[in-house]
């Protein structure tokens, strides 16, 4: 078994593209291989900015020979038929071989030497690679046949074992010959095989492992941020990015003029991470410091001082800026840069972002009116109100409202101010600085930073009524107009983020337990993405489906309570017994097309349609007035369970629902073991399948159990 080495090199690589590009490499040459019957003992990649390689282990030193067969006609087959089966496999007739009166065509194919099938792919996988952005060069580039990549290739390493693969393209010869660091040593290195291939470019001040390189960043930037009494902020994001623009990462520290930090932190960081790639720090208090680290890719021989030096001028440019944009913006008020919105397109079909803006402003003192949001701290925050203070629970909504409907009118006026419109990130973050800065009332000023929250699964989610209430008015106003101009998501198509915006309105009002009525329009669309978000949490999916199975169920505060006391009883032994019990009698119910009012069942002969009591047992007596125990005891259970469960369900104690059903579970396992269902009297037979058709009923109070899987 033999290793392979391929190392495309060229002129700079985006770090952006540089993992994409180790999975097409990978994906790509794999796909080569298999076409050509070989497997190889594993594949991996490396990306440097100048180089993406590729190590393919264990390969055999050729293919397999491989026999074809060919079925064909009968032997005793017309002529034609047999002519033209000869034609299409190129062999006469006495190459044929006959098996049970069939002829067939074998062919012997020759295995083939692994350099050769290398010698084949490789261009044809530098060809068909799907770089997201690619370019033609030199004089060659006027052809649109010309081969393109991502940036001038300009040197190709292919040795299988420490044998040169011979091929060429686009004028470049395959050989053993790169270049190691820019500057450290820039000079031609002759690699012996796969096996040096990763030492001899260390020893030359590149690192070709991209994860090594990551790993140096984060240890070096955390060292010397400890080392100046700081704490790193650690980027996962800026650590790759920082990765894929170094062959020879070296972090250093650096300081800017603690004056920038009148700005808020945000932008700081923002702006160190976005221009220039810079990671920060904080001090012992947990606040920003004024303290940069930036990664070098050279060894400087004054330790990098010169290159400190050159990235905080630079810094500073850009925090001057950021600081100029953040004084500017100060000086016009916040409602003044809402009447600018008008200018602003929304949707050409909903208008204007002052429009959204008056929609979700409205929607957002309503949602505080009807008691939605804010109802239950307002009952709280009054029990201990002394009565001649004067001010009930309608003063403190009213003021609640108030507060509301004032946050949602600004929300969106930092959409048109200097900083958001450099760092489009920090929209609705600004508006509330800006907020607190020109004096608007605290719980105001949060409502207006916080109001796109949750943006994602991992974001917090507001707890404070204001906030809660411009948030969840924001993302219904999105849904319900989008849905209403007939914009939903289709496929993977979601040009609007609406399965985000429902995402985050599903988690307001589940986690803040708010008793809002999903419209209709959007329920089945709620109720996938209450799917996903729920998954995530450990909730089958086919539990939801039973519960939203029963319709007229738009409270997900609810429903999610019925959900989750659903799913801790069908992991019960009763519960899935009682599933169990269940599917047996729908099925039997289902093959006999059978469908009867509950009120109907466990009656036999002429049925009463409104029985007695529970306790009369005049149900229980057929035309000849006897009665299997077994069906008395599950009428019995029923004539129990069933107000039970309903009153249970009535003040949304669902556990008790679930325990009531449990008690079915005994008497319908000896319903089936002691009674036959489809009995030759008729009237006993109507009776039985009454009877189960009425525990389907019981079930369905509390979820459609037919959508449960197992």
């Amino acid at each position: 078994m033999t290793d392979f080495l391929l190392e495309l090199r060229s002129e700079e690589i985006p770090a952006r593209m540089q993992a994409k590009a180790r999975e097409d490499l990978a994906r790509l040459f794999g796909a080569e291989l298999e076409r050509a019957g070989l497997r190889a003992g594993g594949l991996t990649t490396y990306a440097t900015p100048r180089r993406l390689t590729l190590i393919a282990r264990d390969l055999p030193d050729a293919t397999e020979a491989v026999s074809e067969e060919v079925k064909g006609p009968k032997a005793g087959a017309p002529p034609q038929a047999l002519e033209g089966f000869l034609r299409k496999t190129g062999l006469t007739r006495e190459q044929l071989v006959e098996r049970d009166g069939i002829l067939f065509a074998i062919s012997e194919r020759p295995g083939r030497a692994t350099i050769d099938v290398l010698a084949e792919a490789i261009p044809a996988v530098i060809r068909a690679f799907p770089w997201p952005k690619s370019m033609r060069w030199g004089s060659a580039s006027q052809s649109t046949e010309s081969l393109r990549w991502v940036r001038p290739l300009q040197g190709i390493v292919a040795l299988f074992g420490e044998a040169i693969v011979p091929c060429s393209i686009a004028g470049i010869d395959a050989g053993a010959t790169t270049v190691g660091h820019r500057f450290h040593h820039p000079g031609a290195i002759t690699i012996g095989s796969a096996a040096d291939y990763v030492e001899k470019l260390r020893a030359c001040h590149v690192i070709v492992d991209q994860d090594e390189r990551q790993s140096i960043i984060a240890l070096g930037a955390t060292m010397a941020a400890s080392k100046a009494g700081l704490t790193l902020v650690r980027d996962e994001g800026l650590l790759a990015e920082n990765a894929g623009l170094t062959e020879w990462p070296v972090p250093l520290l650096g300081r800017f003029d603690a004056d920038f930090l009148s700005v808020p932190p945000e932008v700081i960081q923002l702006t160190a991470r976005v221009n220039q790639k810079y990671f920060v720090c904080r001090d012992a208090d947990g606040r920003l410091a004024n303290a940069f680290v930036c990664t070098a890719n050279v060894d400087a021989v004054d330790g990098g001082a010169m290159i400190v030096e050159g990235n905080r001028k630079v810094l500073a440019a850009r925090l001057s800026d950021a600081r100029f944009f953040y004084d500017t913006d100060l000086k016009v008020p916040l409602a003044e840069q809402a009447t600018k919105l008008d200018r602003i397109v929304f949707h050409e079909k909903l208008g204007t972002v002052a429009d959204k803006v008056d929609r979700v402003a409205k929607l957002a003192r309503w949602l505080v009116e009807e008691g939605i949001v804010g109802g239950a701290s307002l009952d709280v925050a009054n029990l201990n109100r002394h009565p001649d203070e004067g001010r009930g629970p309608a003063t403190e909504r009213a003021q609640l409202a108030d507060q509301a409907e004032r946050a949602a009118r600004p929300a969106k006026a930092d959409l048109v101010t200097g900083m958001v419109g450099e760092f489009p990130e920090l929209q609705g973050l600004m508006g509330g600085y800006y907020a607190a800065a020109q004096g608007e009332d605290e719980t105001v000023a949060n409502a207006i930073r916080d109001h796109y929250k949750p943006v994602g699964q991992g974001d917090d989610v507001p707890t404070d009524p204001v906030t809660v209430a411009v948030s969840l008015a924001d993302k219904l106003d999105s849904l319900e107009q989008f849905f209403a101009i007939g914009q939903a998501p289709t496929g993977s198509k979601d040009p609007f983020a609406l399965r985000r915006s429902a995402l985050g309105a599903i988690r307001l009002i589940t986690e803040n337990g708010l008793r809002y009525r999903v419209p209709a329009a959007l329920l089945d669309f709620f109720a996938d993405r209450l799917k996903v978000q729920q998954r995530e949490a450990g909730v089958r999916h086919d539990l939801i489906d039973a519960v939203f199975a029963l319709g007229g169920e738009d409270d997900l505060v609810r429903l999610l309570a019925r959900v989750r006391a659903l799913q801790a009883f069908v992991g019960t032994d009763d519960g899935a017994n009682l599933l169990a019990g269940y599917k047996r009698a729908a099925n039997i119910l289902k093959k006999e097309n059978y469908a009867v009012a509950p009120a109907q069942a466990g009656a036999r002969g002429s049925v009463d349609p409104a029985p007695s009591s529970a306790g009369d047992d005049s149900r229980l007596r057929g035309p000849d007035g006897d009665v299997e125990p077994a069906e008395a005891a599950l009428i019995a259970a029923l004539d129990a369970a069933e107000p039970a469960a309903g009153a249970a369900i009535a003040r949304e104690d669902f556990a008790a629902a679930m325990a009531a059903l449990a008690t079915l579970r005994a008497p319908i396992d000896t319903f089936f073991d002691d009674v036959t269902v489809n009995d030759a009297d008729p009237a006993k037979r109507a009776a039985r399948l009454a009877l189960l058709a009425r525990v389907r009923a019981a079930v369905h109070g509390v979820a459609d159990f037919s959508r449960i899987e197992g």
